[in-house]
């Protein structure tokens, strides 16, 4: 994977949820490469949201659908019907309402990509974190899906499957300077740390970019080694 520094230069793209998850990291290493980043902070838990975060957008070449809520602990047995509205109403109802605003410009201009912020939760099982991981599941099944779907109009959709990368939402600084937590990053990721920010954000910048045109509806784990398909 190699990207030169100006890699986006022209392409216009829409980063939602900038102020959580990777949304910081995101919008510095993409505008580095050239890019023009629309960096919305939008809440998009109404229906209509999406579309207004589109519209307000105006014409992008790349969507970056950065999702995120806190994840819940609780014990399978324990889940409420609330909680599991309320993972799904936060992961997984705005994707398809964010794509299916996007594209009837990118089909007009014959080229788009499209790319997934996920969780490797899905990759992966997880005690705990039933309802988090289906919704998370249930996205990079959206991807995968659509991702073939759209290929055939020059419309690439992946997406990155994480867990152990450094951002502010799930793990912030009190929880990396737990003792426990990072006696658990010894013990369960390979790499033996935390993907950085920046380590992340270079691979969505590289699959936002037209040297990744080859690449559909894929799920690409970036965990450290905590998950690898």
């Amino acid at each position: 994977m190699s990207l030169s520094g100006q890699s986006l230069a022209g392409k216009r793209i829409l980063v939602t949820q900038a102020d959580a998850f990777m949304g910081p990291a995101l919008c510095e290493v993409l505008a580095e490469h050239g890019a023009t980043v629309i960096d919305d902070t939008t809440p998009l838990l109404p229906t209509g949201a999406a579309a207004k975060v589109v519209r307000a957008a105006g014409d992008v070449d790349v969507l970056v659908a950065n999702l995120a809520i806190a994840a819940p602990s609780t014990p399978v047995d324990e889940v409420t019907q609330d909680e599991w509205r309320n993972v799904f109403s936060a992961l997984v109802d705005p994707l398809p309402r964010l794509v299916q605003a996007v594209l009837p410009g990118m089909l007009d201009h014959g080229r788009g990509k499209i790319l997934l912020m996920g969780s490797a939760s899905a990759l992966r099982g997880m005690k705990r974190a039933s309802t988090y991981s289906a919704a998370r599941g249930a996205q990079l099944a959206y991807v995968q899906s659509a991702g073939v779907e759209l290929a055939r109009h020059n419309i690439q959709f992946n997406a990155i499957a994480q867990n152990f990368v450094d951002n502010p939402t799930y793990f912030p600084p009190e929880v990396q300077a737990n003792p426990r937590f990072q006696e658990r990053v010894q013990r369960e990721v390979p790499l033996g740390r935390l993907v950085t920010p920046r380590e992340d954000a270079s691979l969505a910048a590289y699959l936002c970019s037209d040297a990744a045109d080859c690449f559909v509806g894929q799920v690409f784990p970036m965990s450290g080694g905590w998950a690898t398909r």
